[in-house]
This record gives structure tokens, sequence and C-alpha cells, in this order.
């Protein structure tokens, strides 16, 4: 926010992990909106996909933002569909993989199982904290990747997974009846026991250096860069790798959680204008394993 918010657009999904969005929003913010004098417009999301057919429809110039309370999966979810809005607002097609900047924020409260999205953002996923950032009006760029297929978008998102990761998380959601540990761990076990290499052409422009300052905001003149940069992607030398891969992991933020202490790409900024490639070869299940346990250690991998 460019200065405090006076008035907010609220989506709090109910069914986010242990269902108790419902609960941290009125007993840990709605209190301190109303000390903050923030006017706030609640929806209560019903299925999936719903934030997002609110958002295209309601009037964004009555909000000075809008806040998610759920997990990363509503985070997701609102993220892409600020910036489809942002997309139809100048009208470009849906179908168009090229992103445009939303023009209002997005404010997290923390309220799933893992809620990487908040932890890469705030340090921590505590409600109070992430409450006190909205009040404030505290800002944070957060970069964002565009998934398209065949020159047609797919999604806007954070993070993307194939492979193992990809086939671990598409089993967990099946089983979104289980509770989240012992869901994490049927779908990890599963996947381990069918564990088997993709045969991938990986084709990538190496991340330019770019200067950041202590808490990773960009450069002023980092987005001109970014927009020059992009208009010579064709004349730049792109890196292609063939091979067999286990897993393959696309990320625009570090991905911190409680159980990946350095996160999944701890290399990454959360705005330097650039994405994570994490590719890993073709191994035993011995050797993978072990590289899945480093990321639960502290000093990463």
């Amino acid at each position: 926010f460019s200065s405090r918010p006076r008035s907010v657009k609220v989506f709090i999904n109910p069914g986010s992990h242990k269902k108790e969005a419902v609960h941290i929003y009125r007993q840990h913010v709605a209190p301190l909106f109303k000390m903050a004098n923030i006017h706030t417009d609640i929806t209560i999301t019903e299925r999936k996909g719903h934030a997002l057919s609110v958002l295209k429809e309601c009037k964004l110039d009555e909000y000075d933002g809008l806040v998610c309370i759920g997990g990363d999966g509503s985070v997701a979810e609102l993220a892409h569909a600020l910036v489809l809005r942002a997309q139809l607002d100048a009208n470009i097609p849906e179908s168009d993989p090229k992103p445009v900047k939303p023009v209002k924020p997005l404010g997290i409260i923390p309220a799933g199982s893992t809620d990487i999205v908040s932890c890469s953002v705030h340090g921590v996923r505590d409600p109070v904290t992430a409450a006190m950032h909205i009040i404030l009006g505290h800002l944070q760029q957060v970069d964002m990747c565009s998934f398209s297929s065949l020159g047609r978008l797919v999604r806007f998102g954070f993070s993307a997974m194939f492979g193992f990761g990809g086939r671990s998380l598409a089993l967990a959601e099946k089983k979104r009846w289980m509770p989240s540990a012992r869901r994490r761990e049927y779908a990890v076990v599963n996947t381990l026991a069918r564990l088997r290499p993709e045969d991938c052409e990986l084709s990538f422009l190496p991340a330019k250096k770019t200067d950041s300052n202590l808490f990773n905001q960009r450069d002023p003149d980092l987005d001109q860069d970014l927009e020059q940069d992009s208009e010579s992607e064709d004349e730049e030398s792109w890196s292609t790798n063939q091979g067999l891969y286990l897993n393959i992991s696309i990320m625009s933020i570090p991905c911190l959680s409680p159980h990946t202490p350095q996160g999944l790409a701890p290399n990454t900024r959360l705005a330097n204008g650039s994405a994570a490639l994490i590719a890993v070869g073709n191994t035993s299940r011995s050797e993978f394993i072990k590289h899945l346990k480093r990321y639960s250690s502290s000093s990463g991998q």
C-alpha cells in the first residue's frame, strides 16, 4: 500500500488446513483492522475458483487492496486472479502469457498447513505480524512466473514442479480429507515408491546479476533494465540441456516453510526479476532421498 489502507476486500477460505481461517480472522485480524479503522468487505469462498470469479467482476477502485486468509493455494489463486484482472482491464486476452502488473496489492494472512508464500515474504507464519504489515501499509514487491503451453497462458504463479514434485503434490491434493502431516507423508512415500526419471529438454536464459539492497528491493532502474532485457532475449544465447531428470522445479521465491528452513530455492530473492531452475538428474532412490532430507536441514543443500 502506498499509504495506510482504509478499505480492503477480504477473501477467506474456510477449508484451509484445519478449517481455522474464519477463526483466525475473527480472533486475531478483525479486531486489529477495527482498531485501525479499516473497512472490510468480506467474501468467504465456497469452491475452487470462487475468488477468481468474484475478482473479475468486483470494482477494485473501491478498495486500497486485497487480503487473503488461507493457505498457499488460496494465495496462488488470488495472485493469479489479480494479474488476470489487470490483463482484462488493459484489454489483453486471458490467453496471453505476458503479464500486466496489478494495480492493487495483496495482503497475506497465513492460515494453511505450510504457508510457503507468507514465510517467504514475512519471514514468519504469524497472522498478527501479517495483519500489522497490512495495517501499516508495508509494501514488498514479489516476482511471479508466467506458465504457458503452445503460446497460451496456463497460469500465473510463484512456482511449478515437474516429475517427483509434481506427482507428489497432485497425489496429496487427492487426499485432502487426510490430516496435513499424514497427507504429506503419504504422498511423498507413495511417489518415492514409484520414482522414475523423465526424459526432458531444458532451455533457459542464465540470470544476469542485478544489484539489490539489504531488503532485496529492486534497484530503481531495474524495472527499466528488465524491460530492455526482455526485448533482447531473442538475441541472447539460450542454454539447453537434454537428459533424464527425477525432478524439475521453477521458483520465483525462496519457498520457505517450517519444513524447509532455508527454502526450496535458497538462492532466490523475492523481487530481482529472475527465477530459480532446479533440476535433479537421474540417480538412485537412496541418493534422491538424501537430497530431499537436506532441505529440512538449517544448513540447506
